[in-house]
This record gives C-alpha cells, structure tokens and sequence, in this order.
C-alpha cells in the first residue's frame, strides 16, 4: 500500500471516527513526516481510538516532530520520529549498549521503532516512581503519544526562556531529579540540559528520555556526569553550584560506576 492509498484509507477512517484534524493538509505535504510508515502508525493509533483529534505542530526537534492532539480525554503530545532524517548512527549507540535492547539489529526503520519503544519504556519508568516527566501512554512504529505538558494548547517553555525567580531552588529540583532517576528509576537522562527541561509556572518537567540507560550501560557513568557538568554550567550564571565530582560520589553511592 502506497502513500496516496494510506492517505485515502486514513482519510475514510477519520471520516468514519469523528476525529477532527485541524489540519489536514499538513499530512499531505510533510513528505519527511508522514510518510507511508507514519500514516499507517497513525491510521492503527486512529483505529484503536487512542486519538480523537491531531492539532498543529508545537515543536520541531533534531530527531523528531511533536503534535498537539487530544485522545478520549485529555490534551496528548503526539510525537512523531522522522525516518528518514533522525540520527541513526546516534541512536544505534544508545541502544547497542543499553541490555534491554542490545539485541535490536537491523535497519534504520528498525533502530528507530526500537528507539521509539525504549522513550516509551523510560518515561514509563520514571512516571512511576514518581518523577516530573510526561506520562506516556501509548506507542506504534516511531509514535509516542504522552501527556501534553502545557496549558491550552500552548506547551510550557524551556527553562531557559524563563526568568527563574528562585534559580537556586530550581537547581537543587534538577538535582534531586538526577538523583531519582539513578536511585529509584535506575535510570541516566544520558542528555540533560536546558533545552529538555519544561517550567510549568512552579517545578521543572523533564521531557525527551528516549538516549536514557540504564545503570549497567558502559558509558552510563560518562552520561552522568554529562548532565551534572551541563546542569552546572547553566546554572552557574545564576546560583552558586556544587562540585561535579562530589555530586556524582554522593549520587551513585557504592555503586561501581565511573565517569
């Protein structure tokens, strides 16, 4: 089944659903976005009636594309990784050294649904124990759906677009959360910085896990101190930071894990 024959199959489901798409067109023409892999992804999310509406675009990233849209409930991001120009090399990376998924082998169309499952299992993962990250929801091929983090249907900013009243609070959250997310997720963010961090008008949200490993991953202790070190230097134009070094003993305790 080609393109134009999964547009006209989409567009009889649509049809027959009720869901609205305030833009329809953009399925058309985004050739890079919703492309015949894409529309058949969103065709089966459609089917399954985990989407009632498909907004317009909120962000556009290196690897993928985020949607505003609404599922039977309530406001969801829909994220859509590109096939064709995500970072294979990058990912493939990732997840050669992460054991949950060190098996996946294959083609570019592969390492990206695998990279898709895994943001879906990390955010998962973290969600439970309780972190500041988006509840994700559902997922097929190179779609993630996830809880919108935003108001209306505008998403909250970075944090680096906001002017931070108490900058050292915020510091010692962030740092708190890398802490959890080692300790009680058994996770390492592997990418933190202020272009990943959302402000929802109180707390930081975390956002963008799908590099995230595990601790047994060979380079998790070099990705820890990343984001320690990337933490740091944004801060450090605002509040007082501690030592990276220390930061890192005090987070992976007894744990044998070098930066």
């Amino acid at each position: 089944m080609n393109r134009d024959q999964l547009l006209e199959k989409f567009d009889r489901e649509i049809e027959k659903s009720g869901i609205r798409i305030k833009d329809a067109d953009q399925l058309k023409v985004l050739d890079n976005v919703f492309d015949e892999v894409t529309l058949l992804a969103l065709y089966k999310l459609v089917h399954k009636k985990k989407l009632s509406e498909i907004g317009g675009s909120i962000s556009t990233g290196k690897e993928a594309n985020v949607f505003y849209a609404m599922d039977e409930t309530r406001p969801v991001a829909l994220k859509i990784y590109r096939i064709q120009s995500a970072n294979f090399n990058t990912m493939n990376q990732y997840l050669a050294g992460d054991p949950r998924f060190s098996s996946v082998r294959g083609s570019r169309k592969e390492i990206i649904f695998a990279w898709t499952r895994k943001e879906y299992a990390n955010l998962r993962r973290a969600h439970e124990a309780g972190l500041p990250v988006p509840e994700a929801l559902h997922f097929d091929r190179n779609i993630l759906i996830m809880d919108f983090a935003g108001e209306g249907e505008r998403p909250y900013p970075q944090i680096r677009l906001v002017g931070l009243e108490e900058p050292e609070k915020t510091y010692e959250e962030i740092l708190t959360f890398i802490d959890r997310l080692f300790n009680e997720a058994s996770l390492v963010h592997g990418d933190l910085s202020e272009y990943n961090i959302l402000w929802d008008g109180e707390h930081p949200l975390v956002i963008d896990m799908g590099q995230s490993v595990t601790p047994d991953h060979p380079r998790a202790g070099a990705f820890l101190m990343r984001d320690i070190k990337n933490i740091n230097r944004y801060f450090r134009k605002y509040t007082n930071v501690q030592d990276e070094v220390e930061l890192f003993k005090r987070i992976v305790g007894e744990k044998r894990l070098v930066p």
